[in-house]
């Protein structure tokens, strides 16, 4: 009977959380779902046509570009957050007064919001008056400016990348050097009485030891990587010819410009299947490097 009485004590408790999750995410899911089987738009009645919309999905080339595209993005960008990331955490990973500042300077761009922050490299690298064709001119490095945007998605996508290292790198930066600091003074003071050098200790000691955090923050930046929207929409628009057009910015070019909400609901389920897919695959990988 004290059994029973708790575990409804505990619901009890759980009510909130589970109302919250089943009022913003199972509903929301169900609803697109039921939205995917339908010629939905805003101008026009829904008509069921069952699984039209990604027979559809299937014969459109430009889902395919799109997904090719943020798939590129994703193996561009993550190895760079991960590499930078773990760099910097060993650079500061001491707890002084002035590293303690550094860290704070690299994390200080993770709190400005996306929009923000991609509005603020669109002005830098603006044709006309940008810091960044600016300074490389005056350094010598270019002998005119250069159109970031607009004229070459290899020079969009690379303009989009550093603008979003400087504002995510801090966020691994900052739990690798937890992860590091937890690492058992012990350990390393065992290393340095064998006489492991520096780069020893870092390959055989700390990168094995934080290997945990190096796959949780792999797994975050793949997942935001593949839901890219926001630095695209400011700042290349999907230009030239939609070329950097990533998943996201398709289904919303589609569901509101467009009003194909039906058409865009069933490319969100695509893309959701997909990284569901990732995510189990990381987690497979994660395990069995753990074991």
């Amino acid at each position: 009977m004290y059994a029973k009485r708790s575990g409804w004590i505990g619901l009890l408790y759980l009510a909130p959380a589970l109302a919250f999750v089943a009022a913003f995410t199972l509903y929301p899911l169900l609803q697109m779902s039921w939205m995917s089987l339908n010629n939905w738009s805003l101008l026009s009645e829904k008509k069921f046509i069952g699984f039209g919309n990604f027979v559809k999905i299937w014969h459109d080339p430009q889902f395919w570009a799109s997904l090719g595209f943020t798939f590129k993005y994703t193996l561009l960008i993550t190895p760079i957050l991960m590499i930078l990331g773990v760099l910097i955490a060993l650079l500061t990973a001491a707890n002084t007064p002035l590293r303690r500042f550094t860290r704070a300077v690299v994390f200080l761009p993770v709190v400005i919001g996306l929009g923000a922050s991609s509005l603020l490299w669109y002005w830098l690298f603006s044709y006309d008056f940008g810091l960044i064709n600016r300074s490389l001119l005056d350094l010598g490095i270019i002998k005119e400016p250069v159109v970031w945007f607009g004229a070459n998605a290899g020079t969009a996508m690379w303009a989009v990348i550093v603008s979003i290292v400087w504002k995510v790198v801090g966020f691994g930066t900052l739990l690798f050097v937890a992860a590091i600091q937890s690492i058992p003074a012990e350990v390393t003071e065992a290393s340095l009485v064998d006489g492991a050098s520096y780069w020893q200790r870092v390959h055989r000691i700390t990168l094995p030891l934080i290997a945990k955090t190096i796959l949780l923050v792999t797994l975050v930046s793949v997942i935001g990587s593949l839901l890219a929207f926001d630095q695209f929409y400011i700042m290349t628009a999907g230009q030239p010819r939609n070329m950097t057009a990533t998943a996201v910015f398709l289904i919303y070019l589609n569901s509101f410009p467009s009003l194909k909400l039906g058409y865009g609901a069933a490319m969100s389920l695509v893309l959701a299947g997909i990284i569901l897919v990732c995510t189990v695959f990381q987690m497979i990988l994660s395990r069995r490097a753990q074991a």
